[in-house]
């Protein structure tokens, strides 16, 4: 039996292409059948935003493998679906899901939320007898492969997010922001994720401003303690607040130094937008603290490099780890034979016991004493063999099982 991985991702296909070969649940069992109608015995399918990936397990691979991409022809109209379609065998099969697993092979290097989805892909073709030994064997691997990777490394605790990474620069500067102002300007991405964030700091208040009313409609469906503010009031409100964090998509400054008074006490700013929303002269009063998208870019940057840097750390971990299955996989697929041979030494022996009985007047101690001698020897006999045979490479285990059948008549 062997593995192999059919499919389509982000890193092949744009995402209207993706979004032609994508799965419902529906879909993933009726293509299930037709897939394990042919030549394939295990099946599981991996359906994301990011990636339409079937997994199968086969003892003709190569054949298998075939059917599935016509599959991914036939079962969404698409003739032209292998111009996207990648395929990986046996090791770089299982390699590809354990970085898949890990988030390594993630849009954003070492994000979570994809463990869970292989975790639901496994779960979803067990339940319904899609998958079996190989497979699950194979994802349940993979699923303790990225939790290892994740323990170990901690690559998605290093933030990327600017908006992120800015609210933490205001902790190291402020400490905690419990019981502290913010005024947010913009209705975007990224205020809404700056907004996600100051709520979980349990700030005293958090006012929210855009030119246009109607937009901030639906964040405060969400954040229903906002408090809305005319943006016209914008400058009387950024003088009593302790942190101001603008994300519009203004083509020009919306905050100037000549309409900011002087400052008592110390704002922070954090200006998330391109182009700039603050005017860079406001951060030359002592009280005002800027920072401008470029400051938190570079350190996104930075960190995306760490992230990388950990990754390659992981697939050496998983390159490592890998063999571990590839052997278990081996293990099993030479273990037909070696049942085979077991029952030919059972057969042997028993034909052996009955002709020394025909001979041999024994008591039933003597029997049980000649038989295990007897089963013994022929252990011994085959020892030796089934060890070389559990060390070949999968690629020529089957030729050298053919000679053992030869050599043992089984």
């Amino acid at each position: 039996m062997e593995v192999a991985v059919i499919g389509i991702n982000h890193n092949n296909s744009p995402i209207q292409v993706r979004e032609v070969f994508s799965f419902t649940e529906s879909m993933k069992i009726e293509g299930a059948d037709l897939i394990l109608d042919k030549s394939s015995k295990e099946l599981i399918i991996i359906s994301t935003c990011n990636r339409s990936e079937i997994y199968i397990a086969s003892e003709d691979i190569e054949n298998s493998v075939k059917e599935v991409i016509e599959f991914y022809k036939e079962f969404f109209n698409s003739p032209k679906a292998e111009d996207y379609i990648f395929v990986k065998n046996g090791k770089e099969a299982v390699i590809h899901l354990y970085m898949v697993s890990a988030g390594l092979d993630s849009m954003i290097l070492g994000e979570d939320q994809i463990l869970g989805q292989i975790r639901d892909a496994m779960n979803f073709s067990m339940e319904l007898g899609f998958s079996k030994k190989v497979l699950n064997r194979l994802f349940m691997d993979a699923i303790c492969e990225g939790k290892k990777i994740r323990n170990l490394l901690k690559i998605s605790e290093i933030p990327l997010s600017t908006s992120y990474i800015g609210i933490n620069l205001l902790k190291k500067e402020i400490g905690s922001l419990k019981d502290k102002k913010a005024l947010v300007i913009g209705t975007g991405k990224m205020s809404t994720l700056a907004i996600r964030y100051l709520y979980e700091e349990d700030l005293k208040e958090i006012y929210l401003t855009n030119r246009t009313y109607e937009k901030m409609k639906e964040i405060f469906k969400e954040f229903n303690n906002l408090i809305a503010i005319k943006y016209e009031e914008r400058y009387e409100v950024i003088e009593d607040v302790d942190i101001l964090i603008t994300a519009t998509s203004a083509p020009h400054t919306i905050i100037m130094k000549e309409h900011m008074k002087k400052r008592n006490k110390k704002i922070y700013i954090l200006d998330l937008a391109l182009p700039r929303d603050v005017d860079s002269a406001v951060g030359e009063d002592e009280n005002i603290i800027l920072y401008h998208n470029d400051d938190l870019q570079r350190v996104s940057e930075m960190n995306l490099l760490r992230r990388k840097r950990l990754s390659e750390q992981a697939i050496e971990i998983i390159n490592s780890d890998v063999d571990k299955y590839m052997e278990w996989i081996n293990t099993i697929n030479v273990d037909p034979i070696i049942e085979s041979l077991n029952n030919r030494c059972n057969s042997i022996k028993e034909e052996t016991m009955n002709y020394i009985n025909r001979k041999v007047d024994l008591n039933k101690r003597d029997q049980k004493i000649v038989d295990k001698m007897v089963m013994s020897a022929l252990k011994k006999i085959i020892r030796e063999p089934i060890k070389a045979l559990k060390q070949i490479n999968n690629e020529d285990s089957e030729e050298y099982i053919e000679v053992m059948k030869k050599i043992f008549e089984i």
